[in-house]
């Protein structure tokens, strides 16, 4: 949060690289600094408002999304993402998403930073799917075998993140449409790691030659919906929301990070709850977890569905915030408020 003084707080910029400069090494001290962000949401200790989405008739696979949120506690903040997601963008060779985080003072309401927001937005979904992994397969047996479906920024960011929890793996799978992906992913982001790769050649195969399964894809629509491929009852972190089909859903043990924010925009559990017209096959939130309240079953697959909540970005980015500023990495923007006399008048000296 902004310093307490007479006036509004300063407004500055924290450009991508000194947002990556903020985070770089943080991994685990960022996982913590999730977790308790969802402890401060399951205790009621914030806001979170149902995401906004702006689409385009003409541009129908393209979003902005606006995300306000507010977070109590000893660092409060209040404050916006505003994220857009343009697939088209990979035809021209840069990243589908894009972002900025707003970060306003709770006590006067002026907003204080402009973060560039796609990094941070990676960080958190990254660090709430480790925190899921490490909690739910800490009751179930940590899993040898991790697959990816889908090979993208998102992708790495998890991988990243999930090496924090000092897992010994045997082996990595990997499958994307794109066999230009698969292997790029398999060399650049895997490779390093020193264990066994193998590219699959098909979603099956991925599937259930993995204990744990990452989606992390584009897809609109569900379009893995044999729940037999998950017979060997695997960890799934359905990060990107719409890949599996509801009898997957309704098969498995589901975990969410949010009921009613994850019950929307035809996301996979939505759909299940369409077609039931309930939600018992909704079994506890990260929250329920975190708190002991639910112990992930080792007989059903598990399915992480996060939808993803604002107050993750905004804890996430007022550390980033103050973090830059101490290191100097800021860029301050003087004057940017300027009608601050209630009764001065314009051009008045």
């Amino acid at each position: 949060m902004a310093e307490q003084q007479a006036g509004p707080p300063g407004f500055s910029v924290v450009p991508g690289e000194a947002v990556h400069t903020s985070l770089a090494g943080r991994r685990a001290e960022i996982i913590d600094l999730v977790e308790d962000a969802y402890r401060l949401h399951g205790e009621g200790q914030t806001v979170n408002p149902p995401s906004y989405f702006l689409r385009f008739p003409d541009r129908p696979t393209a979003r902005i999304i606006a995300l306000p949120a507010s977070v109590g506690g000893e660092a409060a903040v209040d404050g916006i993402k505003w994220i857009s997601s343009f697939p088209a963008n990979l035809d021209l060779g840069i990243p589908r998403a894009s972002a900025l985080l707003l970060l306003n003072d709770p006590r006067t309401g002026y907003p204080y930073a402009c973060l560039e927001g796609s990094i941070i937005s990676a960080v958190r979904t990254a660090a709430s799917a480790a925190s899921a992994a490490r909690r739910l397969a800490g009751q179930r047996g940590t899993p040898r075998r991790v697959g990816f479906f889908g090979t993208g920024l998102i992708a790495r960011f998890i991988q990243e993140y999930l090496s924090e929890l000092g897992w010994q793996v045997d082996e990595f799978g990997v499958f994307d449409l794109s066999a230009e992906y698969a292997a790029s992913f398999a060399g650049q982001v895997l490779g390093p790691t020193g264990r066994p790769v193998r590219i699959h050649q098909d979603a099956e195969s991925l599937i259930r030659s993995s204990d744990l399964i990452v989606f992390a894809t584009t897809a609109a629509t569900p379009h893995v919906v044999d729940p037999s491929w998950f017979d060997h009852n695997p960890l799934v972190l359905h990060v990107s929301l719409r890949d599996l089909g509801t009898e997957v859903v309704l098969r498995s043990a589901n975990v969410v990070d949010d009921v009613e924010h994850v019950l929307k925009a035809d996301t996979s559990v939505h759909l299940a709850e369409q077609q039931t017209g309930n939600r018992d096959f909704l079994d506890a939130t990260l929250y329920d977890v975190l708190a002991g309240k639910f112990t992930a079953p080792a007989d059903r697959p598990v399915i992480f569905s996060p939808f993803g909540l604002g107050v993750l970005d905004l804890v996430v980015g007022a550390h980033v915030h103050r973090l830059a500023t101490a290191a100097g990495d800021t860029v301050p923007i003087g004057g940017f408020f300027h009608e601050l006399d209630r009764h001065q008048s314009v051009g008045a000296s």
